[in-house]
């Protein structure tokens, strides 16, 4: 599923702000940037996982440091430089080196720069984390709904064809032995046929044309995505699994077809299960 979080946190003076961007994936895909550290990108790491479930999740974090908190003179980089500039004075015969010209030397005024480690910036990113898991949740949470209604539609339409499959197939013992009368008396004109062996052969035909087990597996799948789809929570596998058993079934009702109409209707549900199969990866 795709969306976008932004959080934005503050502790002791140190400022994090941390951007989530989802897209679509069949699995968790996951990308850290600008993470500082292996404890702290195992920790945020966790923390996604155990929010997402499936995506291509790129986490970007910026942390904005404490600078020059404070500075000291080295003096003994202070008397180094005073000497060479003495030294090179009297050299040229000029006059002495003032003191601004020798703390204006390299490495004599030092700043010293704050340095966090990763468990000092654990408590600001995680907070920033946790306000961009929000907000990407929400965002997904709209298309989700949205997913909701043409999954249930979606759904909806296989059931039809379902039922109108389990219609055709039990007429189709009769039309069976209609077509095989039919046949017979034409191919052997006058000749008497013996209703027991037409009745037998009919049966044979019948049995290997039959359906029933198929559509009653095949309701029974379409009622558990049914269930899924309503469901809170991650139920995107269960439905890729499921759409592949529907999938396996509607073949199998397809190969077995004695009837044009049914081969028809097999047809228009599996290009239904096709759009079903793209729009269930967008799930989480």
């Amino acid at each position: 599923m795709t969306g976008f979080g932004r959080g934005v946190a503050e502790v002791g003076g140190v400022r994090a702000a941390v951007d989530i961007r989802s897209v679509n994936h069949r699995f968790l895909d996951l990308k850290l940037r600008g993470v500082v550290g292996p404890a702290l990108e195992d920790a945020v790491s966790a923390r996604v996982r155990s929010a997402v479930e499936r995506g291509s999740v790129t986490v970007q974090i910026h942390v904005a440091r404490p600078t020059a908190v404070g500075l000291h003179i080295d003096r003994v980089a202070a008397v180094a430089a005073h000497a060479e500039l003495v030294a090179l004075a009297s050299q040229l015969r000029a006059h002495g080196p003032d003191l601004a010209l020798v703390l204006a030397q390299p490495g004599v005024i030092v700043t010293a720069d704050a340095e966090l480690d990763g468990d000092e910036l654990l408590p600001v990113v995680l907070a920033a984390l946790d306000a961009a898991l929000g907000a990407l949740a929400a965002m997904r949470d709209l298309e989700g709904a949205a997913l909701v209604r043409d999954l249930t539609v979606r759904f909806g339409e296989l059931e039809v064809a379902r039922s109108r499959l389990a219609a055709i197939a039990a007429e189709l013992p009769d039309q069976l032995r209609r077509r095989l009368d039919d046949r017979i008396r034409k191919l052997l004109a006058d000749t008497t046929v013996d209703p027991a062996r037409l009745a037998q052969e009919a049966a044979l035909l019948a049995d290997r044309a039959d359906v029933t087990e198929e559509l009653v597996r095949l309701a029974s799948h379409l009622a558990q995505a049914n269930t899924l789809v309503a469901a809170s929570g991650p139920v995107g596998r269960k439905l890729d699994f499921l759409i592949q058993e529907i999938g396996r079934e509607l073949n199998t009702v397809g190969s077995k077809s004695a009837a044009a109409e049914l081969t028809a209707i097999v047809v228009d549900a599996k290009a239904g299960l096709e759009k079903i199969r793209e729009q269930v990866q967008n799930v989480e």
